[in-house]
């Protein structure tokens, strides 16, 4: 995985340990949600544009964890969009 737990939780400046199952699954899921964004798979992410994805990847479980109760999530998206452009697969 790009972002590791601790990774995460000094991203997001968390301390304790309460909130460790909830991030590791925000990492997930942001991660998941980046690869269908840029259309891509996690080992090309990794390999050829590790640093905009693993930007990504923060930002998304940033803002999963920092907007647990009102998620815009269109607002996600685009910002997900905007960060994953350059990288992204064209398809026709």
């Amino acid at each position: 995985m790009i972002v590791s737990l601790d990774d995460a939780k000094s991203y997001l400046r968390v301390d304790s340990s309460l909130d460790d199952a909830l991030i590791e699954g925000f990492i997930l899921s942001s991660s998941k949600l980046c690869q269908a964004v840029s259309r891509l798979d996690e080992d090309v992410l990794e390999k050829d544009f590790y640093h905009e994805y693993r930007l990504a990847v923060l930002y998304g479980t940033a803002y999963f964890y920092e907007h647990r109760e009102e998620a815009d999530y269109n607002t996600l998206m685009l910002t997900l969009r905007s960060l994953l452009f350059g990288v992204r697969k064209e398809m026709f």
